[in-house]
């Protein structure tokens, strides 16, 4: 029996009792996977990407692991909820209009000593002082550098848009706007290299553009280990009591926090190892969430249909934001159809040994966005469900 079929074997007998569609963790791989980020950090906390979890339980199951310190969350609201919870470091990594989250934070010491919140932009700030409705607390301020590597002048980009400050000397005249403003405080900087920590080196069949994405992973990482240095440098110089300088993703771990000027490492992911976390030299992780849907449907020999399992991923729409179908193996879909909103056929030899009820396994694209489709994830240890716990969906919120 290969390992997969022996997984698919506990999943089976763990989930017996259940009807599918489902949601699963093995505790075991998510543990390992917690394991394998804080080596490859190499002594720096790691701060929980919180939307690629999207389950207090397990941001509490791998907070209370040594090697791991905060959370990085996805919107203000998420933030607040959190701060309120109990998760007294909590860094907001995007931008928020959120006016009556903002009211609030300025308003309560607990949240505002809690809370970082992103800016990169002055209008920012002038958003957040229209907000207060008369709270007067301090607001914590993280500041984003740009990653992305500029080539020809910048007529070539590579990266995510997303902060406009990009130079040392953008970050630094934004940090000096903050110093000047009252009612807030620089503690913070974050550069997320996405192009580096998000797009797998190791690109199955393409050992070319494998090759092409290396070079210039390679390249982005040097530019930007000496600019975030410099810009690290420059910064503590307008705010020396800066408290972190934040950056990193699950495949770009070990590079990150190789560089001097980094003080800890963003990672969530990895802890699930969706199928978008498959194509990396670099590591190697153990896949921990999967979801099940029922085998409904006979049509034919050597085809299964299964209910619904159509749960795309955000980013640009291609077949690689698409679950798979992982156990059992050798299933694939049918490329007239694809994965449905109600129902997915899927072909190959194994749906012959399918019977109506039988779980399909499957694996998604990203990792947090399977929460948005399941109010509880079964925590399962061996072959036994060990826990039952909500997702966010599962305790009412729904933050985007």
């Amino acid at each position: 029996m290969t390992a997969r079929a022996a997984d698919r074997a506990r999943y089976d007998r763990a989930t017996a009792h259940l009807d599918a569609p489902v949601a699963i963790v093995d505790l075991e791989a998510f543990d390992a996977n917690a394991d394998d980020l804080v080596r490859r950090a190499a002594g720096k906390p790691v701060r929980v990407a919180s939307k690629s979890v999207r389950c207090r339980a397990l941001l509490e199951r791998v907070l209370a692991r040594d090697g791991f310190a905060g959370v990085m969350s996805f919107t203000l609201a998420e933030s607040l909820w959190l701060a309120r919870s109990g998760f007294e470091d909590v860094l907001l990594a995007y931008p928020s209009a959120d006016r009556a989250g903002f009211a609030e934070l300025a308003a309560d010491p607990k949240l505002a000593a809690a809370v970082t919140v992103m800016i990169d932009d002055p209008a920012q700030l002038d958003l957040v002082d229209a907000s207060r409705e008369g709270g007067r607390e301090v607001v914590r301020v993280c500041l984003e550098l740009d990653t992305s590597l500029k080539l020809l002048g910048g007529r070539i980009r590579v990266g995510a848009r997303r902060s406009p400050l990009h130079s040392p000397a953008q970050v630094t005249e934004m940090a000096r706007t903050v110093a000047r403003r009252p009612g807030f405080r620089l503690v913070g900087i974050m550069a997320y290299e996405g192009h580096v920590a998000g797009v797998g080196d190791a690109v199955a069949g393409r050992p070319l553009r494998s090759r092409a994405i290396r070079l210039m992973q390679a390249a982005a990482r040097r530019e930007l280990a000496e600019r975030r240095g410099a810009v690290v440098r420059a910064v503590r110089a307008v705010a020396p009591e800066l408290e972190f300088v934040n950056g990193g993703g699950t495949g770009s771990v070990q590079h990150t926090a190789a560089e001097d000027a980094v003080t800890e490492i963003a990672a969530g992911s990895g802890l699930y190892v969706p199928r978008l976390f498959d194509n990396y030299t670099s590591f190697r992780g153990r896949p921990a969430a999967l979801f099940a849907q029922p085998v409904v449907r006979r049509p034919g020999v050597g085809v299964v249909t299964v209910l619904g399992g159509g749960y795309p991923a955000s980013g640009a729409a291609g077949a690689d934001r698409l679950p798979v179908p992982y156990l059992p193996e050798g299933l694939r879909y049918d490329p007239q159809e694809g994965p449905g909103e109600v129902q997915t056929p899927l072909l190959g030899s194994p749906a012959d040994d399918l019977l109506i009820g039988d779980k399909v396994w499957f694996r998604h694209a990203k990792a947090g966005e399977l929460c948005e489709r399941f109010d509880t994830l079964h925590l399962v240890e061996g072959d036994r469900v060990t826990a039952t716990v909500p997702t966010y969906r599962g305790e009412g919120l729904t933050f985007l």
